[in-house]
């Protein structure tokens, strides 16, 4: 894995400052806004997530000679530009719903004003990392709220790459998942792992019984047993006799989940094993771990459908360019007007407003002097708070936003913003986000 993030980007990044370079406008000052038109799979709100790999990747956006030297053979740009490639670093500020926040339709969910050049090289970089990671975040948002205070633990790993497999696990984490079967991700960001056999481990013995003897053997009684390898009735005794009534849990990854748990949870009760807990898996996603959550079930375990989205696998976010000083140094706002493609321009600031109770009403998008700006009118600052948040500062990356501590933070500020929602967020079924956007 190359450690320069540069040409984690299109082609066609580089062959725009380039020709902004030959033309003498490379350097005007700009604004670019990373936004979603709409909530993509008609979710109720989003959640900001990569926001901390995406400051890391910045920290590491760096043209060295192995990656001059593949532009250069390559001629994707002329050789004056290779020049002012080999001293880039970000110069600028970028501001942003800090991660964990959550987002609605027309959101900046990060702002980045610098040069044009310097702004549009991180264009793919900050939408191939934020559409990804947000998207597993709002899946796991949802399945978090939907387990009722259950635990999960991501185990997904499989079934996307090796490296979205840990940037997944970090997304999950941060949107209330308790751990990880993934081992990277634990070393990386801190989240506890969990894991103990698959059917492979029992099918290897001889019988289930010797599986389960060599498991206790090794792990001590607090394990979990898979035990639907053959018959789970069967398993479940057997688990029993051999680990007694102390086992810490067993894993049912198969059957129909509810019926199934309720026979097991009244067997277990039957064999005195009144404190072993039961963990289901099994392809589950928000709508089958809600079904479950009232069912004796103690945890969850969600694989494919957190690491894809639950089938909303980008949050469909676009990167424009909305403002540009001209040649006299004054801001002009621009926007895109394509069909349903259009775009808001202009320097922007949000607050979100909230009603007696605390509970958020609306988003207020406020074209003006851009993030940091104090609103006009009494009545709008005593019912609102600032969303926007700085995380770059002339190129300086603010640590409170990076690391394991970031992630830590993230994770609170999730659970922080999700509960000041109207209770219509949390609602499975598809429909309009959960409070309104208004541009004034």
């Amino acid at each position: 894995m190359h450690t320069s993030t540069a040409l984690l980007t299109d082609h066609y990044e580089l062959t725009m400052v380039d020709a902004a370079l030959q033309a003498g406008t490379a350097h005007r000052g700009s604004v670019f806004e990373l936004f979603a038109r709409r909530l993509s799979g008609a979710r109720r709100y989003g959640v900001v997530a990569g926001t901390g790999r995406l400051l890391d990747a910045i920290e590491r956006f760096r043209f060295t000679d192995t990656e001059l030297d593949f532009l250069r053979e390559r001629r994707i740009v002329s050789p004056a530009t290779l020049d002012w490639l080999s001293d880039f670093r970000f110069s600028g500020d970028i501001w942003g719903y800090p991660e964990g926040e959550v987002f609605f339709p027309g959101s900046p969910v990060i702002t980045v004003e610098s040069s044009f050049a310097e702004g549009v090289l991180l264009e793919t970089l900050a939408l191939s990392i934020l559409n990804a990671d947000s998207a597993v975040a709002t899946a796991a948002s949802r399945m978090s709220h939907a387990s009722a205070g259950k635990p999960l633990a991501e185990m997904g790993s499989r079934r996307t790459g090796e490296y979205s497999a840990v940037a997944a696990a970090r997304s999950a984490y941060l949107a209330g998942f308790s751990a990880t079967s993934n081992l990277e991700a634990g070393r990386s960001y801190g989240i506890p792992t969990m894991g103990t056999a698959a059917h492979s481990f029992t099918l290897l013995h001889d019988s289930e019984r010797q599986a389960f003897e060599a498991q206790i053997a090794a792990l001590g009684t607090d394990t979990t047993l898979l035990v639907d390898t053959y018959d789970i009735e069967q398993g479940v005794r057997t688990a029993i006799e051999v680990a007694g009534p102390e086992l810490g849990a067993v894993r049912i990854d198969s059957g129909d989940l509810p019926v199934v748990v309720a026979q097991v949870r009244r067997l277990l009760d039957e064999l005195g094993a009144t404190r072993t807990r039961i963990t289901v898996t099994n392809d589950l996603d928000e709508h089958t771990v809600a079904a479950l959550a009232a069912a004796p079930v103690d945890s969850f375990g969600v694989g494919t459908s957190v690491v894809i989205g639950s089938g909303t696998p980008t949050m469909g976010m676009v990167y424009k360019l909305v403002a540009h000083e001209n040649e006299s140094g004054e801001w002009i706002a621009v926007a895109k007007k394509s069909a349903e493609k259009a775009s808001v321009g202009g320097r922007k600031s949000v607050r979100r407003r909230y009603d007696s109770r605390g509970t958020a009403t609306a988003e207020l998008i406020l074209l003006g002097d851009g993030p940091g700006g104090e609103p006009e009118g009494e009545e709008l600052a005593g019912t609102t708070r600032e969303v926007l948040a700085p995380l770059v500062r002339s190129g300086e990356i603010l640590a409170e936003h990076a690391g394991a501590e970031g992630l830590a933070a993230a994770r609170e500020r999730h659970r922080a913003r999700v509960a000041e929602l109207p209770p219509v967020a949390l609602s499975l079924t598809r429909g309009d986000p959960a409070i309104p956007t208004e541009y004034r």
